[in-house]
Formats: C-alpha cells, structure tokens, sequence
C-alpha cells in the first residue's frame, strides 16, 4: 500500500482541526503483520524487511496478524536521532546482525490501516484510526511506540525550535476529521525545521551567466573547499543577480597554480541519497562567493542531504568567515 503524503508549507497551518506530530528524520516504512512475518515497504515499495530484522520481529511479536501500520524507522545514537547509521543497514551485508545489535531500530508509528480484524480503516477518520492504533500499541515494547500528538500549537512549534537537537526534523500537520488516501498529498502538511548559514559557492548546474542550482563548500582545518551540499532551483531574478558576480576559476597550470579542488563530474555518492543518482556535471567556480542559506537539520557526514535554499549573497563576508567544514548545525 502506498503511504500517504504530506504538502510542503512553511508555517503551521490556520483555523481549528488540526493535530500536530513531529517529524522524524528516518525512513518511512509500511508494516503488513501476517501470520508468520511482518514485512516492512518503504515508501517506493521497496522491501525493507531484510535490512531490518530486529524490527520486523518486534512487530511480528507485538501485533495482531491483519494490522496494517504506517510510520518511520529511526535509530537512536545517544539523545539524537542518526540517518546515517540507517543507511549503514543497506550496505552492511555480513555485519546486519551486529549493527542490529549495537543499533537497534526503533519504529515509530502514527497510523493504522487495517485492524486486527482485517477491517480496512482507510476511510475513518484520522481521530478514530488514532485511538484504535493507541490502544493497540498500548502494551507494547519501547522501540515499538506510538507517535506523540498534540492538538496545541505552542507545543507544536516548540518542537519545531527545541526538539531540532534531537534530530526531528519539523511537525506533520493532519487535519482530525482527514481520511487515508494512499499515495496522495491532502489534508496532511510538513513544516521542516529551517535555520540560516553560510557557505562558499564552488560550483553550479546550467551556465555561469544562467546558474540553475548552486554546489556549495566549507574550508576544512587545511583550507581545502570540502563540498557540502547543493541549493534548490534558482529564481529567474536569482540567477540574473548572481549571473554577472560568479568568476570561473583560471586554468590550471601546474607550478603556477591549484586545479579546482572537486572532482569533474561529482561523484554520485557526494549526495548522500538512498537511490544513489548519476555523476554530477557542472560548472566550477572560482570559491570566493559567500552564499546565505537555509538549511534544514537533514545533516551527517558534513553534508545537507536534501537541498538548501539560497538566500542572498553576503558580500560583507570573506570565506573565512564561514563556518569551519565540520561544524554541526547551529542549534
């Protein structure tokens, strides 16, 4: 079953009859409970049961044979949640069973769409699903938790603001009376957590005097650009401001002077995506420019895994001033 989706906003929506979850910085998963297993889909369909054991266990264990359960596998590390060790699942081969050890899953569930008696609750709503799925999760164990919900906003955007540390990464707003459509964006809306920055521009997509996206850096402890993320599409009106400032770096003569420091095309793996895509070209840049940036708390390995936005760029900045390579999110 396709999960439901949420339209991006950018502030918790008006009026009565919304309730508010966090958003958790994991892998959405589909779990089916059957008689003999549980298997876990993620959003794409793809299975997810052999990368996760541990949980599909627990929830083989816990839940009723019939149920149909929606939410996020996330894993803890310390007080914070860590995309990067769920990612590791994938690519572990032998070493499965030890990092589900050392790192168990956690899955945290916000839906039900089927009950223990095979009903299909797709057209109740979503207040109903909620109390049904609450006392189906009531005796069960820590990793296998119900979503925290709220129906007060100055909850909600506490989470939006002091919860950040913790790895959430906005709320969910649903509205209480909203049914589930599978694969469709209605009646739910995301509100990502955003905080500003800097970083150094090293590169674009398109052309230096059209730039359709940025490819952005930091100075590492050596002042080598260290590539750090790439920026949502460009405005017209951006790309016309920024068309006349961006400088392409000098050939390279050897002895004379330093080549670009990334490589031509990226590598795909800089992204840091779950569906790896193809190598990167673009146009590089002289690093000079200081772009200002909003960011979401989508972060590991020094990178932003999903796209920024550009903001303006800081001519009163040297790239020196920037924030280190390294550095976490300001919080």
């Amino acid at each position: 079953m396709a999960p439901m989706l949420a339209v991006a906003a950018e502030v918790l929506p008006p009026g009565p009859g919304w309730v508010f979850e966090p958003k958790w910085d994991g892998w959405r998963a589909i779990a089916e409970c059957g008689v003999d297993r549980a298997p876990l889909y993620s959003r794409s369909g793809r299975s997810l049961t052999g990368f996760f054991p541990d949980v599909s266990r627990m929830v083989h264990a816990n839940v009723p044979p019939g149920v149909i359960l929606d939410g996020e596998l996330i894993i803890w590390d310390g007080q914070q949640t860590n995309f990067a060790l769920l990612q590791r699942r994938v690519s572990s081969g032998s070493r499965l069973l030890r990092m589900a050890r050392d790192h168990p899953a956690h899955y945290v569930v916000f839906d039900l769409l089927r009950d223990r008696d095979g009903q299909d609750l797709l057209h109740e709503p979503l207040s109903q699903r909620r109390r049904q799925l609450a006392a189906l999760l009531a005796d069960a164990p820590a990793a296998l938790t119900l979503c925290p919900q709220t129906a007060d906003r100055v909850t909600a955007q506490e989470w939006l603001t002091e919860w950040v540390s913790a790895g959430i990464e906005g709320v969910v707003a649903k509205r209480r009376d909203s049914r589930y459509h599978p694969g469709q964006r209605r009646d739910w809306y995301k509100i990502r957590s955003r905080l500003t920055t800097e970083a150094i521009i090293g590169g674009v997509t398109g052309t230096l005097s059209a730039p359709q996206t940025l490819l952005l850096g930091r100075l590492d402890a050596r002042g080598r650009l260290r590539y750090t993320g790439r920026s949502h599409s460009l405005s017209a009106q951006q790309q016309q401001d920024l068309g006349w400032l961006l400088i392409p770096p000098a050939p390279y003569d050897p002895g004379r002077s330093t080549p670009h420091p990334w490589p031509q095309p990226l590598p795909p793996n800089w992204s840091g995506q779950f569906n790896r895509p193809q190598p990167l070209r673009y146009r590089q840049v002289l690093p000079v420019l200081v772009a200002e940036i909003q960011v979401d708390t989508a972060y590991e390995y020094h990178r932003w895994r999903h796209p920024v936005r550009f903001i303006r760029i800081r001519t009163d900045m040297s790239v020196y001033d920037v924030p280190p390579w390294g550095t976490e999110l300001p919080r």
